[in-house]
């Protein structure tokens, strides 16, 4: 791992375990395409593009003509936030036994996850990549008012039906946003069951609350999500007040069956 440059930094391994600990902790907590997405890697900062689709012939040739077989690729984006660590706070805690404040390292990791949570809902059309909320082929179903006791019930069962017809049938899991999450706190009239736990039934995978608008409903063989450098910190310089440092991953999310996607919107 030597273009992390960690060993020209002048880290302890107990400080350099203790910021893996906090970039992982801090990531962890912002993260849910990784929940309920297979993933699979990481293999390696070196991994910079994967084949995507089926080789085909760019045009059919001539009898008396060689044909030319294309691959497709997908890039495999490098995600990166630079942060600082105080020199001074870093060596109080070294040699005085000081409290170490690693909140640079949270804030950075947060900020790095929170791009991957971005590029696997929404994809990234400048790279041609496509997200949960965003490929060409899924279903989608509009909804109505979710302040109303039974209409996100309603609206996912339909949701599971357009997946059911498209040959999908689950296990499922559900992305939510903030403001449609929280309504799922409400029980049933007369009974002591929330909302939440009843569509929890309904998706086995899990239900989760995303920083999304409206809601994704997939199948577990929706695709992938394929790790070069899963994340770490590394370091860059010393300017004699902060260490200059920086987290990074790289990954794509490959969307393998887009039939197993239902997004979910609220009417115009």
């Amino acid at each position: 791992m030597s273009y992390l440059n960690r060993e020209n930094a002048p880290f302890s391994k107990d400080i350099w375990e203790r910021i893996d600990e906090a970039a992982v902790g801090a990531a962890r907590e912002v993260l849910t395409g990784r929940r309920f997405l297979e993933v699979d890697g990481p293999y390696g900062v070196g991994l910079t593009a994967i084949e995507v689709g089926e080789e085909g012939y760019c045009r059919q040739p001539a009898p008396d003509e060689a044909g030319a077989v294309l691959s497709h690729a997908s890039a495999i984006p490098m995600l990166r936030k630079s942060f600082g660590l105080s020199v001074r706070r870093v060596e109080g805690h070294e040699s005085m036994g000081q409290p170490l404040d690693l909140r640079s390292v949270e804030d950075a990791a947060e900020a790095v996850a929170r791009r991957e949570e971005e590029f696997i809902y929404y994809g990234q059309p400048d790279f041609g990549l496509e997200g949960l909320l965003t490929a060409k082929g899924r279903s989608e179903v509009k909804c109505g008012d979710w302040s109303k006791l039974e209409q996100a019930l309603e609206n996912v069962l339909s949701a599971v039906n357009h997946l059911d017809d498209n040959g999908f049938h689950g296990p499922y899991a559900l992305a939510l946003s903030p403001a449609w999450y929280n309504q799922l706190f409400r029980r049933y009239e007369g009974t002591d069951m929330l909302q939440l736990e009843h569509l929890k039934r309904l998706c086995e995978v899990g239900v989760f609350k995303a920083e999304i608008e409206g809601a994704v409903l997939v199948d577990a063989r929706v695709g992938r999500i394929i790790i070069g450098q899963d994340l770490m910190t590394g370091y860059s310089s010393n300017d004699g007040i902060h260490h200059q440092m920086f987290a990074s991953e790289s990954l794509v999310l490959r969307v393998e069956e887009p039939g197993a996607i239902c997004t979910l919107q609220k009417k115009a």
